[in-house]
């Protein structure tokens, strides 16, 4: 038996099944392709929510109840998707309780290994939040136990998450019906297939309909992920986590999330620099041919690239950056909005609340309110 300590309050134990030394050969069945492995994970143990871990710009969230997150693993459950929220959820400075749970003592990854989820089903009912990763194959159903929570939760009020494939668990509880979702593009067409009541958008990366939240497939987990925690912190916090994850913060703002999902540039060419000397710039009044001499091409060549890679044209990025640079400045509370618009690059206050109505579905006032005294 080997303990993987990751924190006073998060381990992992990982057991090769084929050995029956360990008394855990009952559980699972070793494959052809070799020993399935049991990772338990145990994270949120009580009194986890309040011992906060040092950060580099740290946020006091000790006035604030745990918030209490279940991932529920089905069978086929797919590595990569579980550990998206597993990772997210589970950092230690944040004011979530996690909880790994699953139907079965151990559930079998489409990756060849098993988990040992530290929970059963009825951590879904006593969640906040559920999330359901992905799982192969898409088209299973789930067994009815785990359909009869998903419900149960979906009546009594939960926010109810999938990742990737984890939308036809969703849609067969039924949860779904009248909705509008999304799932990875290879299956938004058997979703639709298979369960005609749900409206299915192909080209978003994620979807927030009321409570219930899909996403597209792999990354765009961690896209929805930290879209919730920009709903429940702030976006300061949402994008130091972005940091420590070596993601982008925000592919798009706004409270009902329909993003268009980005191309990579045909002949595989970058902006990033240019964008990354935009950012930096957003007080002054840059125009497409600034970023166009910036970049060495000409502006049509600029425009049709910048569209490829980042799904908008380069006014619309400008917007959207300067709003949530203007969102971190409203958080912090310390200016009066002439001067947040002058920063930002959007000029007047009047200029200021016209797009962050527009783009975040809240006046700055609103915002500051919510946001302001958590950061």
């Amino acid at each position: 038996m080997l303990w993987l300590a990751t924190g006073a309050d998060s381990c992992a134990c990982t057991s090769a099944m084929a050995s029956a030394a360990n008394g855990d050969s009952g559980r699972a069945s070793t494959g052809a392709a070799g020993a399935l492995l049991v990772i338990r994970i145990i994270l949120g143990r009580p009194g986890s929510a309040h011992e906060w871990q040092k950060c580099r710009n740290p946020v006091d969230f000790r006035h604030m109840d745990a918030h209490r997150v279940a991932v529920l693993a089905l069978d086929g459950v797919l590595p990569l998707d579980l550990g998206i929220p597993v990772q997210i959820f589970g950092e230690r400075s944040l004011p979530y309780r996690l909880t790994v749970c699953g139907p079965t003592e151990a559930v079998r990854t489409d990756s060849g290994f098993a988990i040992a989820p530290c929970a059963d089903l009825a951590a879904v009912a006593d969640a906040d939040t559920v999330v359901v990763p992905g799982y192969e194959p898409a088209g299973h159903r789930p067994p009815e136990p785990v359909l009869d929570a998903l419900r149960a939760a979906h009546r009594n009020g939960r926010r109810l998450v999938s990742i990737c494939t984890g939308a036809f668990a969703l849609a067969a509880a039924g949860v779904l019906d009248g909705r509008k979702a999304t799932t990875h593009w290879w299956y938004t067409a058997a979703l639709a297939a298979d369960y005609p009541a749900v409206r299915v958008d192909p080209g978003v990366l994620y979807v927030e309909d009321g409570p219930v939240l899909t996403s597209a497939g792999v990354s765009a987990g961690v896209d929805l992920c930290l879209h919730i925690l920009r709903r429940d912190l702030g976006a300061r916090t949402a994008n130091e986590v972005a940091r420590a994850l070596v993601a982008a913060p925000h592919r798009e703002g706004g409270q009902a999330q329909y993003i268009q999902a980005p191309l990579a540039a045909p002949d595989g060419g970058s902006l990033a620099a240019t964008r990354a000397w935009a950012m930096g710039r957003l007080a002054e009044p840059l125009t497409v041919p600034d970023l166009a001499a910036r970049a060495g091409m000409s502006e049509r060549t600029f425009a049709r690239r910048f569209v490829a890679e980042t799904g908008l044209t380069p006014l619309q990025w400008l917007l959207r950056a300067r709003v949530e640079l203007a969102k971190e400045l409203v958080e912090e509370d310390a200016h009066g909005l002439d001067r947040i618009a002058e920063r930002c690059g959007l000029g007047t206050a009047a200029n200021l609340r016209l797009h962050f109505r527009r783009l975040v579905g809240t006046t700055p006032t609103a915002y500051r309110r919510t946001f302001a005294a958590r950061s």
